[in-house]
């Protein structure tokens, strides 16, 4: 995969225009999803993962905040996508189950 360099030090984009931690096969929007869904702060992310550096954490941070609406966009998109695919898919055999014994709703 052909990476190109960024301003952010740590952040390099594929052929896509794809953010990645450069030095890892990590894409940028794994970190920030796991910042923006659970608040964990780059201590937290550190603990997740602790193959990058806080370097890496901070870079992806700031690439996050300086193309937040573009990266924003794709994150839905991604919901957007596995929810049709959700709903393409049907209800589980165990969720059937699970709501005739009136475990779940």
């Amino acid at each position: 995969m052909k990476l190109t360099a960024t301003q952010h030090k740590y952040i390099e984009l594929d052929e896509n225009n794809v953010p990645y931690i450069a030095g890892t096969t990590m894409k940028a929007i794994e970190l920030i999803s796991g910042h923006l869904a659970f608040g964990w702060s780059p201590e937290e992310l550190k603990f997740e993962h602790p193959y990058l550096s806080m370097s890496q954490i901070y870079s992806a941070l700031a690439y996050y905040w300086d193309n937040k609406e573009e990266l924003d966009a794709d994150m839905q998109q991604r919901r957007d996508r596995v929810e049709i695919l959700r709903q393409q898919a049907g209800e589980t055999t165990l969720a059937k189950k699970l709501r005739a014994k009136g475990a779940i709703e």
